[in-house]
């Protein structure tokens, strides 16, 4: 009999030992993604993007390409600045597979809200959710003035 009780309440005593609760700081935190300011090329095309990198979480792109004196701005929040026209008269659908929607609008590329972004790192945009200010960090704000200068240049 003792054969068989020993195995046995060594295995009851190892499941509950493996049960047994672990404490929350025990796993590892779960990274939030950051929204930051993002800079790519499509063809002679460039895309600076405010949002989560390598994802389709947007809240805003400036599009443009060398020799274009406006901008293209798309997004659920556009700079706050009277100089940005509109270049549908609605919400244009940005992805058909998902139906999401954002705004198009142009801007010139000399207006305050982009060069400032780069010279003081802040633009001021407006949205459903309100008026609020993106931040642009040192080494972003080079990102957006080689950005500014790239869409002005005559060079592909």
């Amino acid at each position: 009999m003792f054969k068989v009780l020993i195995p046995a309440a060594a295995a009851v005593a190892l499941v509950a030992f493996a049960a047994r609760t672990q404490p929350l700081d025990a796993f590892p935190p779960v990274e939030t993604p950051t929204m930051s300011w993002h800079l790519s090329h499509e063809g002679a095309m460039a895309k600076l993007a405010y949002g989560v990198e390598n994802s389709d979480q947007l809240a805003l792109m400036v599009t443009c390409s060398p020799g274009d004196a406006a901008a293209v701005v798309y997004g659920d929040v556009q700079p706050d600045t009277p100089r940005l026209i509109a270049a549908s008269h609605g919400p244009a659908p940005l992805d058909p597979m998902s139906g999401g929607d954002a705004t198009e609008a142009r801007l010139s590329l000399q207006d305050a809200s982009l060069t400032g972004l780069a010279s003081r790192g802040a633009m001021r945009v407006q949205g459903d959710s309100g008026r609020f200010v993106l931040k642009a960090g040192p080494d972003e704000r080079r990102m957006i003035a080689g950005f500014l200068s790239y869409c002005g240049s005559s060079r592909a």
